[in-house]
């Protein structure tokens, strides 16, 4: 069979057990192993699936994922993070516009402590809804920054889907994790941008209300006993990557204990704490890992039908620029991210798309940073955006479509920043290359 008739085939067939309501992993598995079988025959197949998957699963630089999960599951379920919300609300005091700047500053810190992208958007959307519709706030300035902070645990470090997608695309997970720290603040700041600008020009959107005033010493007592040990966990993880004395995995390590600590010196570890954290973890985990085999094997089925060759020279074979191709890349994954999930997503494009990166030369580091923003796109476009559904399920008097429209300001942001990296690459790799020093 040509190669395109065996990428169709496969293609199709995973999208349709995913239509069924097959889980992702699942599906991907299916798929691989039938195809093993068909074209490497009934002995060989298998045999070839199971030694690859078993290569991409035992490979240390995986350790991280459960790790990073663990933290944010020690630091969602203990409550420690909810108190940060209080003291960003005191310095913010009476500026206009307030509870949706807190939201956006609120979830870049969670983000840099979770990478949980719906534990961050349920838990702001639980806290925030209420009191900015009993303060009059318009419903675009309620669930536009609640969703797009949630979607700044995507590339703010550390993001389980970032280093996913290293493990994925096969490239460094630290240098991947570190170059979403200044893309990830970029956007924040251009959410930060877009909501003060629209208050500016439209007063009523966000109410002003007087808040009293704390006490300077309140509140600085407040950020040293509510952030400041906070701080040190993102310190611990992202601080040592960055200064070179740990590895990712080190980092991680040293993240989960942090939390674990601190929850202890806070009094909130027991029991319950650590069943409910123990369960999210494995839950995350072993589908994880059981994306990541599918994701080998179909890797591996690409390689051996000669698919992932035909794709390359058929790209190649387009007089277009590099820079139009990688356009087109992104809409693709943008399409994608209407009906499916960011993980779906990632499995099906990263096999094809990773030999037309290195082919055409780009930065595989600039590229995954470009793929995480496109793929945070994903959790809000409609039909499927998975944190709009999040929010719907907290406040449930509100129409989902009402909620939808709130979030085409941010995607525009989300859109804008796309684009500045693409014209200024060194945003994204300047970090990686400072500190471990230019990729060759």
């Amino acid at each position: 069979m040509d190669w395109w008739v065996i990428l169709l085939l496969l293609l199709s067939g995973m999208l349709f057990l995913l239509a069924k309501g097959m889980p992702v992993a699942f599906a991907f598995l299916m798929v691989n192993f039938i195809a093993a079988i068909i074209l490497m025959g009934p002995v060989s197949g298998p045999r070839i699936m199971i030694l690859s998957i078993y290569d991409s699963l035992t490979i240390f630089t995986l350790v991280p994922i459960p790790l990073f999960v663990i933290m944010g599951e020690l630091l969602f379920h203990s409550g420690l993070v909810v108190r940060t919300l209080d003291v960003i609300s005191k310095w913010l005091g009476s500026l206009p516009s307030r509870l949706s700047l807190l939201a956006i500053a609120w979830g870049a810190i969670f983000a840099a402590l979770s990478g949980s992208t719906m534990a961050n958007t349920a838990m702001l959307g639980s806290l925030l809804v209420p009191e900015m519709e009993k303060r009059g706030y318009h419903k675009t300035l309620i669930y536009g920054p609640i969703l797009a902070s949630g979607g700044l645990a995507m590339i703010i470090p550390p993001s389980a889907l970032t280093v996913l997608l290293g493990s994925l695309a096969h490239i460094s997970i630290g240098r991947l994790l570190i170059a979403g720290i200044i893309p990830g603040f970029l956007l924040a700041m251009l959410y930060i941008l877009n909501i003060v600008i629209r208050t500016l020009l439209r007063p009523e959107l966000a109410p002003r209300y007087v808040v009293e005033p704390a006490p300077l010493k309140e509140r600085i007592i407040l950020l040293v006993r509510g952030v400041i040990p906070l701080l040190l966990i993102i310190f611990m993880v992202t601080g040592l990557i960055f200064l070179g004395v740990a590895t990712p995995t080190e980092a991680a390590a040293l993240g989960a204990l942090s939390a674990f600590l601190l929850t202890l010196c806070y009094g909130k570890f027991n029991f319950q704490l650590l069943r409910k954290s123990m369960e999210g973890t494995l839950t995350v985990t072993v589908m994880t890992f059981l994306i990541i085999a599918g994701s080998a094997g179909f890797s591996q089925i690409l390689a051996y039908s000669g698919a992932s060759r035909g794709l390359v020279n058929f790209v190649l074979s387009f007089p277009l620029a590099p820079i139009l191709i990688l356009i087109v890349m992104q809409i693709v994954i943008l399409m994608l991210g209407m009906f499916l999930d960011q993980v779906s997503i990632m499995m099906i494009t990263l096999p094809m798309y990773m030999p037309i990166v290195h082919a055409l030369g780009f930065d595989p580091i600039w590229f995954g940073v470009i793929v995480v923003l496109a793929l945070g796109m994903g959790v809000l476009t409609p039909p499927v955006g998975a944190n709009v559904y999040v929010v719907a399920g907290v406040d449930r008097e509100t129409p989902v479509m009402t909620i939808f429209k709130g979030i085409w300001p941010y995607l525009l942001m989300i859109f804008v920043c796309i684009a500045i990296l693409m014209i200024f690459p060194q945003i994204a790799t300047f970090l990686p290359d400072l500190f471990f020093g230019p990729r060759r």
